[in-house]
């Protein structure tokens, strides 16, 4: 195993050019990239970007500088440009596998280092001069090739799993169609208790976190309609107790103001506080189902009430008094029930398709005390 600078891995390619009208056809930006994904799926732009942009050729490694915690690798499938926010990488073949190169870029081992010496808070980055200095350790080209080998191979398995979770989301909304129509004739906030995260002076700051006690849930947390608890922050009862409101209670449904919004999830446990990005909606049982609100929040016409319903500025945000104005079915509760049977189903077999999708080969690469290893 030997050790690397990392202007000794890669190639930093900084070839700018100012776009014209045909470059929108061929245009990436940092928002067409996917965190967890190599592939790109949707690019382009309505009019001809502004400003000058990198020059990537198709098979160039295209990694976001910027707020570069999101983790978005991706391998340019054309040649084009691409956002001056991102980096446009290649491999020195001398030293690392062009196959095994985007696996490198794209695994916590490298991501982990590089997040690290980001500078700036609003929208910290990373500054080439600072990254090519730092150093990993890699295997020989043999392994390289094999590993690489092997971790393609998941990939493939990742994007299968990937195929049927989505046509599986897309099933459970066509059903919801089927069973209630377009008529959205209630106001969620008529059925629900909207609680917002305590914002007062008792909100937990960072010296309030410790390894194990109460969830605090942010909307990093949220993840497949589920309370993610892999990288969960805690606070202690003591801390529990002092806050007035943002406890959580089993069959809540959280739901994201601020950033990723519209991001859900349903809890699962007892106790538990939001941070102020989420806001808690608390289902009158006797009139909604929790779960059948959950499947209502992730409709098309929904979608579109939470785009009318964003302000608009720079920073995506909602307000608790928009979400309880947005406007659902509501059947009769047998009704409802009925449509909840076939979603849990649905929502088994999407766990279940997560759950493999989530030996994510993106983060395959790890490092254990001075060695890569694959983890599966």
């Amino acid at each position: 195993m030997a050790k690397y600078r990392f202007e000794h891995i890669a190639i930093n390619s900084t070839e700018k050019k100012k776009p014209v009208e045909e470059d929108r056809f061929t245009y990436l930006g940092l928002e067409h990239l996917d965190s967890g994904s190599l592939k790109v799926t949707r690019f382009g732009s309505e009019v001809a970007p502004i400003g000058e942009k990198l020059v990537m050729h198709k098979g160039d490694v295209l990694f976001g500088k910027r707020r570069a915690y999101q983790k978005k690798v991706a391998i340019a499938p054309f040649d084009g440009i691409f956002s001056a926010h991102g980096m446009v990488l290649r491999p020195r073949e001398d030293v690392i596998d062009k196959s095994f190169f985007p696996l490198f870029i794209s695994s916590d081992y490298f991501l982990d280092a590089a997040i690290k010496i980001s500078v700036g808070s609003l929208s910290p980055t990373i500054n080439w001069r600072d990254l090519k200095t730092l150093e990993f350790e890699l295997p020989d080209l043999a392994t390289q090739r094999k590993l690489a080998e092997t971790l393609w191979s998941i990939n493939d398995t990742m994007e299968t799993y990937k195929k049927l979770i989505a046509a599986t989301d897309e099933l459970v909304k066509s059903q919801f169609i089927e069973m209630f129509g377009l008529e959205y004739n209630c106001n969620i906030g008529d059925v629900c208790k909207l609680i917002n995260g305590d914002r007062g002076k008792n909100y937990p700051s960072g010296k309030d976190r410790v390894s194990s006690g109460i969830p605090f849930i942010n909307a990093g947390h949220l993840d497949g309609r589920r309370v993610d608890f892999a990288e969960m922050d805690y606070v202690t009862q003591e801390k529990y107790d002092q806050m007035t409101q943002g406890k959580v209670q089993k069959d809540d449904i959280l739901y994201c103001l601020r950033g990723s919004l519209g991001k859900h999830g349903i809890v699962d446990f007892d106790d538990g506080l939001i941070a102020s990005s989420l806001v808690i909606i608390r289902c009158n049982r006797d009139k909604i189902l929790p779960l059948f609100l959950l499947a209502a929040l992730e409709t098309d016409a929904i979608e579109k009430q939470l785009q009318e319903a964003n302000n608009g500025s720079s920073q995506p945000n909602l307000s608790a008094a928009s979400v309880k104005a947005y406007r659902i079915p509501l059947p009769a509760i047998e009704k409802q029930a009925k449509f909840v049977r076939f979603f849990e189903q649905s929502d088994k077999s999407k766990f279940a398709a997560q759950s493999c999708s989530n030996l994510n080969f993106s983060g395959s690469l790890k490092r254990k005390g001075s060695h890569l290893i694959h983890v599966v």
